[in-house]
């Protein structure tokens, strides 16, 4: 049994449903705060918060858990930079409380959601699994600490992870029955495609001065499915006994805010209004993944490996569900 740490959120209940898809046994675990009850689907549910060791031992126990794919974190860059006690209470000391729970329970297989942001502003070259990590924010600063701890937890009580470092994670699940949902939403597909809608007046382009072709952010989108499908080959390797490691996740190619923008203009058909804002603290100019190691050792490929799929995807969720899960 495969327990799932918020996946009543946007990338864990997509996951859960891959897994569950490919006859695997799942429960889930999620507080609430951010995720939402309709995205779990059928799967076993506990509502439970990762900060009740108690609750997650007896739920590994319950379930007779043998791995666990953690996805439960706050992840806003920008909130993290204005309320980081928030982000190293949640993330990294309830990291360490389901670690805790894990060597309690004797599980020792982790699959965890890790982030781009580990490495900060690398320049314009593909950032490989070697790249400095120098985050820029502090939601990439607890990510990596996150990292750390388990890297510790490892060498001390052969508890084995992978952590998967991926960047930006879009679309939506191929059905169109689930897909992103945020309060607020932070990403920019979502974002474009409310304005599509008429639910912002705008989109707001944060900043159009970067050291990038068209002065905007420029980053790697990877549809949320392709990640669902780099966790369950991650676990399996843990199970067949691969050692601690860590992969990038995402498609190699790097588009700027500007370009995606006008995808999602050609994908809907409508002229969505944008407005150059300014800068957003601990933005880098530029994140794009090199995905070699994973597709080598793994044999991971994409599947959506265009932007015009992973947006029309989105475009199918949200078209369809302009208020996400709301009735």
């Amino acid at each position: 049994m495969i327990l799932v740490t918020g996946g009543a959120g946007y990338i864990g209940s997509h996951t859960v449903r891959e897994l569950r898809s490919r006859g695997a046994d799942v429960v889930v675990y999620d507080n609430l705060v951010t995720g939402h009850i309709e995205a779990v689907g059928d799967a076993p549910f506990v509502k439970g918060d990762i900060f009740d060791k108690d609750l997650l031992v007896k739920t590994f126990q319950d379930y007779n858990v043998d791995s666990v794919v953690h996805f439960a974190a706050y992840s806003l860059v920008g909130e993290s930079m204005t309320n980081p006690a928030k982000y190293y209470r949640n993330n990294v000391a309830g990291t360490l409380s389901l670690l805790d729970a894990m060597l309690e329970a004797g599980v020792k297989y982790l699959v965890f959601s890790s982030s781009a942001a580990t490495y900060g502003d690398t320049g314009d070259g593909l950032i490989t699994e070697d790249s400095p990590q120098r985050p820029t924010s502090v939601y990439g600063q607890t990510k990596l600490m996150m990292e750390q701890l388990m890297s510790d937890y490892d060498k001390a009580y052969g508890m084995k992870y992978v952590a998967l470092r991926y960047f930006n994670a879009a679309g939506a699940h191929i059905s169109g029955e689930i897909g992103e949902d945020h309060h607020p939403e932070s990403h920019l597909i979502p974002i474009i495609l409310q304005a599509a809608l008429g639910l912002r007046s705008h989109i707001g382009i944060f900043g159009d001065d970067y050291p990038t072709r068209d002065g905007t952010c420029i980053r790697d989108y990877i549809h949320i499915t392709d990640l669902a499908d780099a966790h369950i080959r991650a676990l399996d390797y843990l199970k067949s006994g691969g050692k601690s490691t860590y992969y990038n996740l995402g498609n190699g190619n790097g588009f700027s805010v500007k370009e995606v923008i006008e995808t999602a203009r050609r994908v809907t058909g409508i002229d969505i209004p944008a407005k150059v804002e300014g800068r957003r603290a601990g933005d880098p100019a530029t994140l794009v993944a090199s995905s070699e190691k994973i597709k080598r050792e793994l044999g991971w490929d994409p599947q959506f490996d265009t932007l015009e799929e992973i947006v029309a995807s989105a475009w199918k969720w949200h078209s369809s569900h302009p208020h996400g899960f709301a009735k």
